[in-house]
């Protein structure tokens, strides 16, 4: 029952999307939904136990509104070899100001809100999408293991640095790293900063 709540990604980062995404057309793998800006909020309780246990709870607005929430697999889960194995489970809203008053009347608070423009694609039973972050760009693969190896070869990423954390987790050693003063992940605070691939590396 649990296993539909279960997402395998792999996080990619590469600085040449146009290059991904020529090789995505070149195969002619269908564009399931366009380059979109997404606007997110995260948020946690008062003494941020969610952060503690790195789960999220998180309301996303692109052309639909969804609340998702996102915790570690179970102890008895079989983890995958190539990403990360994640229990995830996703409902869709109609009211973004009307779920988050429901969320802070839950005794929730906004903590967080970061941005990214998302291609999502489909191909070999994967969902691959492009995201161009504020602090760089990434391709996300999510399907089973075998499927993921097929698309990563396909798109010649076998090679590509993998990172199995999530953006507020890479955001947080940008942070330390560069010494930045803001909390929220937006275009508009990376304005000018320029991201070395070594800001995301895991603080010492």
């Amino acid at each position: 029952m649990l296993s539909r709540y279960l997402e395998t990604e792999v996080k990619l980062y590469v600085p040449d999307l146009n290059r991904v995404r020529a090789r995505l057309e070149a195969l002619n793998a269908p564009v399931i939904a366009p380059r979109i800006l997404e606007r997110n909020v995260r948020y946690d309780t008062p003494d941020m136990a969610l952060r503690a246990r790195a789960a999220i709870l998180r309301l996303r607005q692109d052309t639909r509104i969804r609340l998702t929430y996102k915790d570690e697999a179970e102890s008895n889960t079989q983890l995958s070899a190539l990403g990360k194995t994640r229990f995830e489970a996703e409902v869709t809203v109609d009211d973004f100001d009307a779920m988050q008053t429901i969320l802070i009347k839950l005794g929730f608070t906004p903590t967080q809100v970061y941005e990214k423009y998302r291609t999502t694609y489909t191909l070999h039973d994967c969902e691959i999408v492009l995201d161009e972050m504020p602090f760089g760009s990434f391709v996300e693969i999510e399907g089973i293991d075998t499927a993921i190896e097929a698309v990563m070869i396909a798109l010649d990423l076998i090679d590509a640095a993998r990172y199995n954390v999530s953006y507020m987790v890479l955001f947080e050693r940008v942070k330390h790293a560069l010494d930045l003063p803001f909390n929220d992940l937006t275009f508009a605070h990376f304005d000018g900063i320029h991201v070395p691939q070594s800001a995301f590396d895991p603080v010492p």
